[in-house]
């Protein structure tokens, strides 16, 4: 695969300081396959601008191969955003206590957060991974994710997130104006998301202006 080094845009430059530290996927015989972390990971930033199809047009394999991506640079993201968001003191009891990402009903990508985070630290602190099952208290949790089959209890996670310093992402339709903060979407056949800075405030947190950078939009949300 040939990649473009020249990068002018400078929005692709915010991408690449934002996913610095990102694994990327390379392509071996036909096939995906995840390479180790890349200290600048130029070639995941850029891997995020090239095409690769989800279309019904593809065969069932080729539709699977493309999901696994998908599942991949969301979880990328996910542990990403760890940097480039700040959290009151009150949100850690020590400073030792790591950060806890709570998924629920998306365990294939809370599978992918813990072999990304085994091993490794954001901001001196360790990062936990826990799939949230029905019943779960939102407690400790400092990142909820939220997978678009749990669209059932989407707006009832949201509404106990809003009560704690917590950075709820989705990847459903229409989530921001339910309370949501981050939202992915798939544009022009690459994740990306979509950001309410506005909820985000009101729940005691900072964003770093460089996701607002990079967002596909910035949107006023609706907290419930």
């Amino acid at each position: 695969m040939t990649f473009v080094t020249d990068v002018k845009n400078q929005k692709m430059k915010s991408l690449m300081h934002l996913l610095q530290g990102f694994p990327m996927p390379h392509r071996r015989a036909g096939s995906w396959q995840i390479s180790g972390l890349f200290a600048r990971a130029l070639s995941l930033c850029l891997l995020l601008w090239l095409p690769h199809s989800l279309s019904m047009a593809q065969t069932a394999a080729s539709e699977k191969k493309g999901t696994a991506i998908e599942k991949r640079v969301k979880a990328a993201f996910l542990y990403q955003f760890l940097n480039y968001v700040d959290w009151p003191a009150a949100a850690f009891a020590k400073s030792d206590v790591p950060y806890v990402i709570g998924v629920a009903n998306a365990d294939d990508i809370a599978d992918e957060l813990a072999s990304l985070a085994s091993g490794r630290s954001v901001n001196n602190r360790t990062v936990t991974i826990k799939k949230l099952r029905p019943g779960d208290a939102l407690n400790d949790i400092h990142v909820l994710f939220i997978g678009r089959t749990e669209l059932s209890r989407q707006q009832q996670l949201l509404k106990q997130a809003q009560a704690q310093p917590v950075l709820a992402v989705t990847e459903s339709e229409g989530a921001l104006t339910q309370g949501s903060m981050i939202n992915f979407r798939i544009a022009d056949d690459r994740v990306r998301f979509e950001v309410a800075p506005d909820v985000v405030e009101k729940a005691g947190l900072k964003l770093n202006s460089r996701m607002l950078a990079v967002a596909l939009s910035v949107t006023k949300g609706t907290p419930q």
